[in-house]
């Protein structure tokens, strides 16, 4: 006699204001796999003629898994499928081998995608090297983190940032998730010389798994509680595993997880007992447990271009790009950075014998962030050196990729990897917008989408620049101002690429619109219509004094680490003074050939900043001669003493106070140019500890914490009182440019709580309220509905 097996439940249960009907609750929770069912997986997947994983990856799938017994099967040769039962898949250049089956969502660690590694990110992704046995590529790549606090910090940011975008919360609510997952092994080394771990990596299915994890948190916790519980339990102690659990770091983790669950298993069997099970059972049931597609074998065509160790990456990445690129997209920029980094690698791995293999992996390290800023005078070398810099970075890597033979086959594997048929100079540099920002991208977030617009109207890509040329290195750019105008093109361009870069970075070069020749000087306008690229152009001539002393005076000015007062000047909702600070301001000056620095100065003898006007102006002297000369512009003045009246005194000053128009026709996050309103006061860069919660920190060593773990706790701050509120709000404004992309400083939410709360210091917090809504305005039409077609864009 057979015992047949209890009915699923279907309960209703309150979700914050809604209820929720939950269906398919199981009566219990899958147990985890036994030594015996990871010896058998181990087994099958060694005699599997088309798989090849270390032993420590089928250990981690085995114990990911709560159907072993399944994956052996598939695993398993037969007469008729010599493979097994595995799902194959051909993609571009190699076909993958996958197990389908359930796994548990504690042991799955989200990946890196080309979606999120283009934004602003306080933590680098880490750097990915594929493995390769007898020559062969294997389905498993080598992630290097600098430590375990970087791994820690990874994992909570890539959480956070997600959520920080989409939910499925509700859907997986109630019905679980129901797509599966695509995931692979990977072999996490360190460079600091901690014991690598193996685990299970998601690479397609993110917003799904870190909804999972939002499902398991209370309903009104936020991004930031959701992503310190998940990484708590994937990384948890392993000093709390004991001795028993083995002696490598793998080994206790995995044990650390193994008890992380067993608290759950007693809290879903605690309310499964009662008459009618609550809301905790609902959570844990919902997302205990996902599905998932894990690629386990992978085996290249014959002609390929790649080399062995990027075959199997290469191949995850096509079917991310068929989704993404192809179909449900990226945003533009994530598209540029995966398109052109596959482009240039399939060059590499051809072998022409034009080009120095190992020159090009060089750039390829620089372009994708391997190699630093700092290894830029080893890796090039030459007498002089270039200056370690990120703007050097900038140079080298325009000067090599547009090298002209070089520069057509980039082009033509960009166009084969995106399907088109023709790609102008504008078209690749919208490719090169988002690698060239990569050393500044978080410190200069709030002018990033001005930056990249200019860089899809031409950049620094002039006809001059891609005739092929060799950067001229140089502490101080004014000295390639004589060389250049005596016929030396290496010193010309350098300065063309050097100077627009700074330019284009600050805002002070822009893709203008009809709408900036109607505007003030001051307000962004410009005196006639040009392309960037031809702005530059302009500058760069031989005979253009005024221009290439714009460029060399930019490019000296330009700092990687801040923005400068001309296009953002910082400012601070509470009103307080900015405290004293040894370094100069940050703010470039309009340059006067007859003064003998070469800084203009007003009457007062005061440096006179440099707007975009003066940019513009001075790329065709010719052309501007003919056009009318700007309106006069009044220099702001001081600000006024604290108990002065602030109130605005005329039309004009109050029109400075109002919102800046940007070169898109938009009304920008930022003010407008001239004295800063208000001044950052000083910061506590340590981590808070709020009542009632806590917050990730460093752990095992004293090392900072990213920003937006610093921010997790300042927000929670803003509760505890009036006076309290003042000094989170500055420690929030002053992470902010810190702060990745997609990732709000505070939530909208809780926006709008603190401001019933704080009615006494309304004005700033309206003015944050504002620029987050602006941020979430697109994010509010999407669907919850787990598989709906918006799910294809995680």
């Amino acid at each position: 006699m057979t015992t047949s097996k209890p009915a699923a439940l279907s309960i209703d249960v309150s979700w914050g204001t809604d209820t929720i009907r939950v269906t398919n609750i199981s009566s219990h929770l899958p147990a985890d796999s036994t030594d015996s069912h990871v010896a058998a997986v181990i087994a099958a997947g060694q005699a599997n003629p088309n798989t090849w994983l270390p032993d420590a990856s089928w250990d981690a799938i085995a114990r990911a898994t709560t159907r072993p017994d399944a994956v052996t099967v598939q695993l398993r040769p037969t007469p008729d499928e010599p493979s097994g039962l595995l799902m194959v898949e051909n993609v571009e250049g190699a076909t993958l081998r996958s197990v389908v089956t359930r796994v548990l969502l504690s042991e799955l660690f989200p990946g890196p995608q080309p979606r999120t590694g283009m934004e602003v990110s306080e933590v680098p992704d880490p750097q990915v090297h594929g493995i390769t046995r007898e020559g062969r590529p294997s389905a498993i790549v080598q992630y290097r983190y600098e430590n375990l606090v970087h791994l820690r910090n990874h994992v909570w940011q890539t959480i956070h940032a997600t959520l920080s975008l989409n939910s499925y919360a509700t859907s997986i609510l109630t019905r679980s998730v129901t797509r599966n997952l695509i995931t692979h092994p990977v072999e996490i080394t360190f460079e600091d010389g901690t014991e690598p771990i193996h685990v299970l990596v998601v690479r397609d299915g993110i917003t799904r798994l870190a909804s999972a994890w939002a499902v398991l948190a209370e309903h009104d916790a936020d991004t930031a509680a959701v992503a310190t519980l998940a990484t708590d339990a994937l990384l948890g102690s392993a000093s709390t595993a004991g001795a028993a659990a083995g002696p490598g770091l793998g080994q206790r983790l995995t044990a650390s997880r193994a008890q992380w669950r067993q608290v759950r298993r007693q809290q879903f069997d605690g309310e499964m007992k009662a008459a009618t099970p609550g809301l905790r059972a609902a959570q844990i049931a919902q997302s205990f447990v996902v599905p998932a597609q894990i690629a386990v074998g992978i085996e290249g065509h014959d002609g390929r271009v790649l080399s062995p160790e990027d075959i199997f990456d290469d191949a995850i990445r096509s079917v991310l790009a068929s989704v993404h690129v192809e179909f449900k997209q990226w945003d533009a920029a994530a598209q540029n950075v995966e398109v052109i980094t596959r482009a240039l690698k399939r060059i590499i791995q051809q072998g022409d014998p034009r080009w120095n293999t190992a020159d090009l992996q060089a750039v390829y390290g620089l372009a994708v962030g391997r190699i630093p800023v700092t290894e830029l005078p080893q890796v090039f070398g030459g007498e002089p050196a270039p200056p370690g810099t990120a703007l050097w970075r900038a140079v080298y890597l325009v000067s090599a990729l547009t090298q002209p033979d070089l520069l057509e086959l980039l082009k033509d594997q960009a166009k084969a990897i995106k399907g088109g048929q023709r790609m102008s100079m504008k078209g690749f540099g919208e490719l090169l917008g988002p690698i060239i920002d990569l050393p500044w991208r978080a410190k200069k977030k709030l002018v990033t989408k001005q930056a990249r617009n200019a860089w899809n109207n031409g950049g620094v890509l002039s006809a001059d620049v891609t005739q092929g040329w060799t950067p001229v290195p140089t502490e101080d750019f004014t000295t390639l101002i004589e060389l250049a105008m005596n016929g030396n093109d290496d010193a010309r361009r350098t300065l063309a690429v050097a100077g627009g870069v700074a330019l284009i970075a600050d805002k002070l070069l822009t893709r203008n619109v009809g709408s900036s020749l109607g505007a003030r000087k001051e307000k962004g306008g410009v005196p006639f219509r040009s392309d960037v690229n031809k702005v530059i152009e302009g500058l760069s001539k031989p005979t253009n004094e005024l221009g290439l002393w714009t460029l060399a005076l930019a490019a000296n000015t330009f700092r990687s680490n801040d923005l400068p007062q001309n296009s953002v000047p910082k400012q601070s909702l509470t009103g307080k003074e900015s405290v004293e600070s040894d370094e100069p301001p940050y703010i470039y000056f309009k340059v006067d050939l007859d003064a003998e620095d070469r800084i203009a100065v007003d009457a007062d003898g005061v440096p006179v900043p440099l707007y975009e006007w003066d940019v513009v102006a001075a790329s065709d002297p010719d052309r501007m001669a003919k056009v009318a000369p700007p309106m006069v512009v009044i220099p702001p003045t001081a600000p006024p003493a604290p108990n002065e009246e602030t109130t605005p005194t005329n039309e004009a000053e109050s029109a400075q106070s109002g919102p800046l128009v940007d070169e898109s026709g938009e009304t920008s996050d930022v003010a407008d140019s001239g004295t800063p309103l208000f001044q950052y006061g000083t910061i506590d860069a340590g981590v808070g500890t709020v009542v009632g919660a806590s917050f990730p920190g460093p752990r095992d060593e004293d090392v900072p914490v990213p920003p937006s773990q610093r921010a997790a706790a300042h927000r929670k701050t803003l509760h505890l009182g009036v006076q309290g509120a003042r000094d989170a709000l500055d420690h929030l404004h002053a992470l902010e440019p810190e702060v990745g992309d997609h990732t709000p400083i505070v939530p909208v939410d809780q926006l709008d709580h603190l401001h019933k709360l704080l009615v006494g210091i309304l004005t700033d917090v309206e003015n944050l309220r504002r620029r987050t809504v602006g941020d979430h305005a697109l994010e509010e039409d999407n669907s919850e509905s787990e598989d709906s077609p918006e799910t294809l864009l995680d």
